[in-house]
C-alpha cells in the first residue's frame, strides 16, 4: 500500500513511481514499457509524463528503432532537469562529477591531494561551491564517498591517512569560504563552521534555491555496494556480498538491495575483520585484518616496495601485471576470507570492485583453490557465484550520486522542486552539449 487516500496524493506517488523507473532503468524504456511495468493506464502515464515534462523533470526523444506508425518515446532526463554532484575521494586523488536523471555521469574534475584532512576537503568543498553555484537551481545535492568508516553521517576515520573523527561536512564548508565562494555547501556565505550540521541528516542545510545542500557522506564500499545494487551485479538479488579492493579491502553485506550500514552507519568494514589468521598490526590499530593483506598496500609489500599513506597506486599495478607470485598470495587471501564471510552470511553473489577483478582474473584458480577447504560441507555444495563489478572503478561515485537520487525522488523532494521552479521551464528538444562517460568507468586517475 502507498498510503494515498486522495487524487492528488495518488497522482504524486505515481509521478515518483514514473521517474525512479527511468532513473533505474537509465532511461532506456519507453513510454509503453514503462506503462506496462508500473501497470498505469495510458491515459493515465501520458498526463503524468506531460506533467513531469512541465517541470522540467522528463524530456521525450524518439526511440533509435521503432516499427511503423507513430515513433515510439523515451522518457529520460529534462536539459534543465536536477543535477546530483558525486565525489568518490580515493586516498590519493578526488574525482567529482555531475549526474543527472538516469544515472549518466559526466566527470568534471580529478584532482589530486595531499592525505591531510584540510588538504583534501578546503579544495573539494571549493569546487563544489563553484559548480553548485553554476547549476543554479538545478542542483539537488551532492554525495561524497569516502575511502575509510563513516559515522554519524561525517565523521572519518581513515587510519592509514592519519584521519581521525575528521568532520567532512564542517571541513567542506570551510574550504567553500575560503576563497569567498558563494554559497557553500549546506549554509549561506559567512557562516560559521560549527553552526553546520552533519552529512546525511534528514533536512539538513538548504541553500537558496531551497534544495539539500549538505552532501551525503557515505564509505566507498558502501556506495560502491549501492551501486552494484541498482545497476550492476547485485541487481534483484536479495542477499548479496560486495568487495572493493584498492589500497586495502573493504566489504559489506546487502540486503534487499541496500547495504547494512550499522547502527552508527560504519558498517561497511569487514576488512577489519581477522578472517584469515594474521598477526599483522593493521594502521586501525587492530591486529590481523583482513584489509591488511588484500590490496595495493599487500602488492607493494610482497614486491619488498614502500607502501601505506595513499601512495604507490601505480607501482601495486605494476606489481598486479608483472608479479605472479604476489598476485596469488593475495588472491588466495582474499579467497580465504570470501569463505568465513559466506559461511556466515549465506549470499547469493559475490562481487569485487577495484582491484578484485583483476585479481580475480589473474589468480582466480588460487582464489578458489584456496577458498573451497575453508568453506562448510553445505557451501560447497551450492556455493555463491564470485562476479566482477560490472561498474568497474565507477562504483563509488556512482552510489554517491544514489544517495542523492534517492533524497530527491520523493513526493517531498519533487514538491520541493516544483516551489523552486515556479516557471516551469518549457519541454525542449534541445539538449547541452556535454561529453558523458559510461557508467563502468576505468581505473582511477
Amino acid at each position: 500500500m502507498n498510503g494515498a487516500t486522495t487524487s492528488g496524493e495518488l497522482r504524486a506517488h505515481n509521478r515518483v513511481r514514473l521517474l525512479r523507473a527511468v532513473h533505474d532503468c537509465g532511461a532506456t524504456r519507453t513510454r509503453s514499457q514503462l506503462t506496462r511495468d508500473l501497470r498505469l493506464a495510458r491515459g493515465t502515464a501520458s498526463v503524468l509524463v506531460a506533467g513531469l515534462a512541465e517541470d522540467a523533470l522528463l524530456h521525450e526523444e524518439p526511440a533509435p528503432e521503432h516499427g511503423r506508425g507513430r515513433p515510439t518515446q523515451v522518457p529520460g532526463p529534462h536539459p534543465y532537469g536536477p543535477v546530483a554532484l558525486a565525489v568518490d575521494v580515493r586516498e590519493d586523488a578526488w574525482e567529482l562529477a555531475e549526474c543527472e536523471l538516469g544515472g549518466r555521469i559526466t566527470v568534471l574534475e580529478v584532482r589530486p591531494h595531499d592525505g591531510t584532512p584540510e588538504g583534501v576537503l578546503h579544495p573539494l568543498g571549493e569546487a563544489l561551491a563553484a559548480h553548485r553555484e553554476r547549476l543554479g537551481n538545478r542542483f539537488i545535492g551532492a554525495g561524497v564517498a569516502l575511502a575509510g568508516p563513516v559515522r554519524h553521517g561525517g565523521l572519518v576515520d581513515i587510519a592509514h591517512l592519519g584521519w581521525n573523527a575528521v568532520d567532512v561536512p564542517a571541513l567542506l564548508a570551510a574550504g567553500a569560504r575560503r576563497e569567498g565562494a558563494a554559497g557553500a555547501p549546506g549554509e549561506p556565505s559567512g557562516a560559521e563552521v560549527d553552526d553546520v550540521p552533519r552529512g546525511g541528516e534528514a533536512g539538513a542545510g538548504r541553500g537558496a534555491s531551497g534544495m539539500p545542500g549538505m552532501p551525503v557522506v557515505g564509505n566507498d564500499t558502501a556506495f560502491a555496494a549501492l551501486a552494484e545494487a541498482r545497476r550492476g551485479r547485485l541487481r534483484d538479488v536479495r542477499v548479496g556480498l560486495h568487495l572493493h579492493v584498492d589500497f586495502d579491502l573493504g566489504g559489506v553485506l546487502v540486503v534487499d538491495g541496500r547495504p547494512v550500514a550499522g547502527a552508527g552507519g560504519a558498517g561497511a568494514e569487514f576488512g577489519h575483520m581477522t578472517l584469515t589468521g594474521s598477526e599483522r598490526l593493521c594502521a586501525c590499530g587492530a591486529l590481523g585484518c583482513w584489509g591488511a593483506d588484500v590490496g595495493a598496500n599487500a602488492l607493494l609489500r610482497h614486491a619488498g616496495l614502500a607502501h601505506g599513506g595513499g601512495r604507490g597506486r601505480e607501482e601495486a599495478e605494476h606489481v598486479l601485471a608483472t608479479d605472479a607470485a604476489a598476485v596469488e598470495e593475495t588472491a588466495r587471501t582474499l579467497g580465504r576470507g570470501i569463505a568465513s564471510l559466506v559461511n556466515a552470511h549465506d549470499p547469493e553473489v559475490v562481487t569485487l570492485s577495484g582491484h578484485g577483478p583483476e585479481l580475480y582474473e589473474r589468480a582466480g584458480a588460487a582464489l578458489l583453490e584456496a577458498c573451497e577447504p575453508y568453506l562448510m560441507a553445505i557451501r560447497r555444495e551450492r556455493p555463491p557465484r564470485i562476479e566482477a563489478s560490472a561498474l568497474g572503478w565507477r562504483g563509488a561515485l556512482l552510489g554517491a550520486m544514489e544517495s542523492v537520487f534517492d533524497a530527491f525522488l520523493t513526493v517531498e523532494g519533487l514538491e520541493m522542486w516544483r516551489e523552486n521552479h515556479p516557471d516551469q521551464a518549457r519541454d525542449t528538444p534541445e539538449r547541452q552539449s556535454v561529453t558523458h562517460s559510461t557508467p563502468g568507468g576505468g581505473r582511477p586517475s
